[in-house]
């Protein structure tokens, strides 16, 4: 068996430094550490401070730079143009790294490579431009409190979650819904978000205003003409702008409301405005947007692999469910 290696740590750095103040000989100091003297040696020459003799933590900090040979992104310019590429497009690191994996059958890089690549780069150059690459723009990661009055005792015919059917929360069947309103700066600017929890598809419909009634008559004119097995339930917060969620019922649509204070109880709507801000910053003019600028972000959104999809887009999944519904109620012809 060959002889084993290891590093100095700082712990033995620090007391190499204290020795060496003290005026002892590398072989003193190596006898004290265990050490061989030719290491010793070579610690000193290598990673000592001309000016002020040796130093722990200059020293540490030198073997750390010297070992570093930058991060796979930094030395593979084919696979870093895949990925700024992908992020460009709006995709999550995540969503980068498994769609990359899933296409080479095996892991290319991690999603934690790749944010430490964007921060590296913020870091070392002060371009603040490169954190646009990431889907929230944050220069750190965390949430934000938010505080406010629940309006939920003066929704008539509201349902609480509690008495949605247990099926909806496994996201197994199609056609259970989630609605929110996304919000900009402009007074009365609002696009309804309609959320489906299978396939995660997402439909976004711009509206004149905040308005209850045609809140409810946006979402009637986008759900009504599916079939029933595409539009069967779909769930709300306690925003006043859904009061006037009872006309779906005319449509054969269930409406069911999230617990007070509790959004994250739709999660899928919530997630999927998060995700739209990349496209659609809160300053943006969405009234001045062409029909094609609008529905552009959309169709990125659909078309983005998902995890929890195993990778595949939202798109991909509602043609499959599609073309499940066709085989189902498809019957042949009779014969003559």
């Amino acid at each position: 068996m060959g002889q084993r290696y290891s590093q100095l740590s700082y712990e033995e750095r620090c007391a190499i430094a204290h020795l060496r103040a003290e005026g002892r000989s590398i072989r003193q100091i190596a006898a004290t550490l265990d050490r061989p003297p030719p290491t010793i040696a070579r610690e000193l020459k290598r990673n000592g401070a001309k000016a002020d003799g040796y130093r722990a933590l200059y020293a540490q900090q030198q073997a750390r730079a010297r070992r570093w040979c930058g991060s796979l992104l930094d030395r593979d310019e084919e696979l870093r143009a895949k990925v700024l590429e992908r992020l460009r497009r709006g995709w999550s690191p995540e969503q980068v790294a498994n769609r990359l994996a899933r296409e080479e059958g095996k892991q290319v890089i991690s999603h934690e490579s790749i944010y430490r690549f964007v921060y590296a780069q913020i870091a070392r150059t002060k371009d603040y431009s490169w954190r646009e690459l990431l889907r929230r723009g944050k220069w750190r990661r965390g949430r934000r409190r938010r505080g406010g009055s629940s309006s939920a005792r003066t929704i008539l015919h509201r349902r609480p979650l509690s008495e949605r059917p247990a099926a909806v929360a496994d996201r197994q069947e199609f056609g259970h819904w989630e609605a929110d309103g996304m919000q900009f700066g402009r007074s009365g600017e609002t696009v309804l978000m309609l959320h489906e929890r299978h396939s995660r598809l997402l439909i976004g419909v711009r509206l004149p205003s905040r308005a209850a009634a045609p809140v409810a008559e946006a979402i009637a004119a986008v759900l009504g003409p599916l079939p029933p097995e595409f539009r069967r339930t779909v769930t709300f917060d306690n925003g006043t702008e859904f009061a006037h969620h009872y006309k779906l019922h005319a449509h054969g649509i269930k409406t069911y409301f999230c617990d007070t204070y509790s959004p994250w109880q739709k999660g899928g709507v919530e997630n999927a405005i998060e995700r739209m801000r990349w496209w659609l910053p809160r300053k943006t003019d969405v009234g001045a947007l062409s029909a094609g600028q609008f529905t552009a972000p959309l169709q990125a959104y659909n078309n983005t692999p998902r995890k929890c999809l195993g990778y595949r887009t939202p798109a991909e999944v509602l043609r499959d469910q599609v073309l499940h519904f066709e085989c189902e109620f498809t019957f042949p012809p009779a014969r003559e």
